[in-house]
């Protein structure tokens, strides 16, 4: 059984969360504020974390920087729609995810399951001393060889191509934001000029998807970045 952790200071939707998860057979620890959501989180060693950013004691950005500092647990943000700034930001934190408020119930699980999925298969393979292969799904990326491969055939990517998919295989199941791709692969300079993005992601996808028009591996977040399904 898996160990969820709600830290959000609004009593209904811990209720809502509550049954949702328990209904699906999680176990659910909660609350109230980010003080006992951090020793929670400490003493209990949950599987996954939904943190509200609006907490009455501790910024829910603070928080998440303080688990991150010694703990990997998937985090899910929840959010409203006004604070999409503090959304790009928890996610160059470290955040997994993210949901704004309000939500649906059917959408919270399935990204559950996917962040919780994404933590129990993310792994290094290391076959020798320097070589380093990731794998999702049908795809296996061998970092060593620079090579990609879809169901045991080779797949054809460029330089930047390849450490793009390479900078996203690494944070499986991970939002990342467009300055913090834009940053890894091209530097600092570069943050703001997300349209090289679009480019790189369209070129990709024709590789990868079975239908790039209706993408199931490289996930869009509007207005945030993008994520491995």
């Amino acid at each position: 059984m898996k160990r969820i952790l709600v830290i959000d200071d609004e009593p209904q939707i811990r209720r809502f969360l509550q049954l949702a998860l328990e209904t699906e057979t999680y176990e659910v620890l909660l609350a109230e504020n980010g003080q006992t959501g951090l020793n929670l989180a400490v003493l209990e060693t949950p599987d996954l974390i939904v943190l509200d950013l609006g907490l009455p004691d501790i910024s829910g950005l603070d928080l998440l920087t303080e688990i991150r500092q010694w703990s990997q647990t998937p985090i899910i943000i929840l959010s409203v729609q006004s604070q999409e700034t503090q959304k790009v930001k928890a996610l160059d934190l470290g955040a997994n995810d993210y949901l704004t408020k309000p939500f649906g119930v059917q959408e919270l699980l399935a990204r559950i399951r996917n962040a919780l999925r994404h933590s129990e298969r993310q792994h290094l393979e290391v076959n020798g001393a320097d070589k380093v292969i990731l794998s999702l799904g049908n795809l296996k990326l061998d970092r060593q060889a620079r090579t990609l491969h879809k169901d045991n055939l080779p797949i054809k990517l460029t330089k930047t191509e390849f450490n793009f998919l390479a900078l996203l295989m690494e944070h499986q199941g991970t939002v990342l934001t467009h300055p913090h791709i834009l940053r890894k692969l091209w530097g600092p300079e570069f943050i703001n000029d997300t349209h090289y993005l679009q480019v790189y992601v369209s070129q990709i996808r024709k590789k990868i998807e079975v239908d790039p028009t209706l993408p199931q591996i490289l996930i869009t977040e509007p207005g945030i970045g993008y994520r491995l399904g």
